[in-house]
């Protein structure tokens, strides 16, 4: 008789101010698997509008900054759930860098976002992003700063979508 294989689940973010952070590890709790932030090899730095001043120039060049290593390989696993704020009606340049690079092909894909303003078209870009993946729908999680906006059951709800 053959052994089903089990899937590999790794939540893989990445958290400017900490909001896409808490989502990411609440999925883990709910769901498990594993966990890993990417990081930017140079910090941003300065106050929020130098930041998001900053970030609008990134994103209208197409920057891609250089990541630190992951202290996780990717490729191990067939379930992957990216998170990523949205920075200019996208994802941030940093989830641009890992996407730019990474072969996704065959790699079932969950997308979430965290924002304080306006989604725009982070989800549609996660999909053309994630070329030869299976982009599963994705979950947009409001923040006025650290205050949770969308609720709970929502996020409950979505996450339930990735249990099956």
């Amino acid at each position: 008789m053959r052994r089903k294989r089990e899937m590999k689940t790794l939540i893989l973010y990445y958290s400017y101010g900490g909001n896409t952070k808490r989502i990411a590890e609440m999925i883990q709790r709910e769901i498990g698997g594993d966990i890993a932030r990417m990081d930017t090899v140079v910090p941003y730095d300065g106050d929020y509008d130098e930041v998001v001043n900053q970030g609008q120039r990134e994103i209208a060049e197409g920057y891609c900054p250089e990541l630190k290593p992951l202290n996780i390989s990717w490729r191990d696993y067939d379930t992957i759930i990216l998170g990523s704020p949205v920075w200019w009606y996208t994802f941030a340049p940093a989830m641009r860098s890992f996407l730019e690079r990474a072969d996704l092909t065959g790699k079932i894909v969950y997308p979430f976002t965290t924002n304080g303003g306006w989604l725009g078209h982070t989800l549609k870009d996660f999909e053309e992003a994630c070329k030869g993946a299976i982009v599963k729908p994705g979950l947009d999680v409001r923040f006025d700063e650290s205050m949770l906006r969308t609720s709970e059951k929502d996020i409950q709800a979505w996450i339930n979508t990735i249990r099956r």
